[in-house]
């Protein structure tokens, strides 16, 4: 599953990338540049959520899939689809939920101050017993699974929300290491990309942990 918003000139090498047997589901969440229309092309399913917002497109993605095991990338092309495969196993094998560790190609690749941010999140996740070092970009689970556990947010807060509930929950949770790359040129980031991005979500984020 793609939540996408503006990402057209990413989805052609993003899709390329998608394993065999797996299906893309491409949420378009109010793109102008003709991402659903390239998506569609390349043979995606499509489904449209107009609120803005990560967790909308997300939920409206979890929503519409069909598959028992869903998983969740970005659509900016900084991800390898192709290092799907290992989570997807682990949770045959019995893991309630698997998450990827970014390791960045090259040290700007991920701003100083996302690092960082990320840094913080993980280790205050660590504190509360759940052993990973990222706040899983990418990641695979049982679709009912992660339906009843009911995550509510509905903006850059939702992958941290998902983390929280699954510790309280008792899942068990795996993490590996996933090739992270420059974004493909013409996407820009929602987070890191602008001030304002990375302002609305650390207010995400602390609304989540405040909870």
């Amino acid at each position: 599953m793609l939540p996408c918003l503006d990402e057209a000139a990413a989805l052609p090498g993003v899709l390329a990338a998608l394993p065999p047997g797996y299906r893309a589901l491409v949420v378009d969440n109010g793109s102008g540049d003709g991402s659903p229309e390239v998506a569609a092309e390349l043979g995606a399913k499509v489904v449209h959520e107009p609120r803005r917002g990560y967790g909308a497109a997300v939920h409206t993605g979890l929503e519409a899939a069909t598959a028992d095991v869903v998983c969740f990338a970005d659509a900016d092309g900084s991800l390898d689809l192709g290092d799907l495969p290992p989570l997807v196993a682990a949770v045959g094998e019995g893991a309630d939920l698997a998450v990827g560790k970014r390791v960045p190609v090259r040290r700007e690749v991920w701003p100083w101050h996302a690092r960082a941010g990320n840094a913080v999140l993980s280790l205050l996740l660590r504190s509360r017993g759940l052993p990973v070092r990222d706040i899983a970009p990418l990641r695979a689970v049982r679709r009912e699974d992660l339906l009843a556990l009911d995550v509510t947010d509905r903006a850059f807060g939702y992958p941290l929300e998902l983390l929280v509930k699954a510790q309280r929950a008792g899942w068990q949770v795996r993490e590996f290491d996933v090739t992270y790359r420059e974004r493909a040129k013409g996407t820009k980031s929602k987070v890191s990309g602008s001030a304002r991005g990375t302002l609305r979500a650390v207010r995400d984020f602390g609304r989540v942990l405040a909870r």
